[in-house]
């Protein structure tokens, strides 16, 4: 009698990838995100320190 795990056996490769598992198997695009996110943000944060400080008179 054959097991239910014999009777499907299919490919591997037919297996769909999921989207998250694709973008973090990506080095270039992991380099890109951590380049660019602590830029803008310290790009933001300088704004915000810039407009926070008091005019002189």
């Amino acid at each position: 009698m054959a097991n239910s795990e014999d009777t499907n056996t299919s490919d591997p490769g037919d297996e769909r990838i999921p989207t998250m598992q694709k973008l973090l198997d990506n080095p270039f695009l992991l380099l890109f995100i951590g380049v660019v996110m602590p830029t803008v943000f310290y790009i933001i944060w300088g704004i915000m320190e810039i407009v926070t400080i008091p005019i002189a008179k």
